[in-house]
């Protein structure tokens, strides 16, 4: 059951990752042609305010896709509204990662100031700072990152049915998906957010958003598929063990 547990965990934080980019989309008045549950297939949706909520078939994740004709239109918008729109999901996650705590330390000392904010704003901080510290390590110690199957077949193993051991792995890796989705590298908001900056100080530099972009996306499904392979050596010589 406990693999069920963080399973949905896992995949709620990345939905109010893509949420955040969606409320950061309307905030700064960026159409929204689709806000999707999943991947694939539509399974079912209804539209308002102009964007298609819809479920799909494949239930993991999910997507924001702006409502423009092509990357020139949407680099149209002024500069504060595409990087309110970047920074939208990793501040979701960081909201989420505060919640998390909130909730925790409510149900074990009670609703006061400082489980409610003072608590969170302390503990979400010390993680930023924790994790910024570790990243040279994942270009240092590859061997030791962990992608999805990893992490559900750990967290699983240790919080069981602990709803407050389930919080605090939340709390965890909200604050690992905002910091890393930081980094400046392609796809992810952060590489979004420098190349915006770099290309208002230097125009021509849009030429290279294409080309970094697909490389940034093999490396990326480069990556998910060597961490996939480490975890499920790693569990199997558990399992063997």
């Amino acid at each position: 059951m406990g693999y069920l547990f963080v399973f949905a965990a896992v995949n709620a934080i990345i939905i109010l990752h893509e949420a955040g980019h969606l409320l950061a989309a309307k905030g700064a008045g960026i159409p929204v042609a689709r806000f999707s549950v999943g991947f694939g297939p539509r399974l079912w949706g209804f539209k308002a305010g102009g964007t298609e909520y819809r479920l799909s078939g494949v239930p993991f994740g999910g997507y924001v896709l702006p409502d423009v004709e092509d990357a020139q239109t949407f680099e149209a918008y002024a500069l504060k509204k595409r990087l309110a729109f970047s920074f939208g999901g990793p501040l979701a996650n960081l909201l989420g990662a505060m919640a998390c705590v909130s909730v925790a330390g409510m149900v074990v000392s009670g609703i006061s100031l400082e489980t409610a904010l003072y608590l969170p704003l302390k503990q979400t901080w010390l993680a930023v700072v924790q994790i910024c510290a570790a990243i040279p390590m994942l270009f240092s110690r590859p061997a030791q990152m962990s992608g999805i199957v990893g992490i559900v077949a750990v967290g699983g193993a240790q919080i069981g049915t602990n709803p407050l051991r389930l919080l605090e792995l939340s709390f965890l890796l909200n604050v690992n998906l905002a910091v890393l989705n930081l980094l400046p590298i392609p796809p992810l908001d952060g590489a979004k957010i420098l190349m915006s900056l770099l290309e208002r100080i230097y125009a021509p530099l849009k030429r290279l958003q294409v080309p970094l972009a697909l490389t940034g996306w093999l490396l990326l499904l480069g990556l998910m598929v060597y961490v996939t392979i480490f975890d499920v050596i790693r569990i199997t010589n558990g399992a063997c063990a």
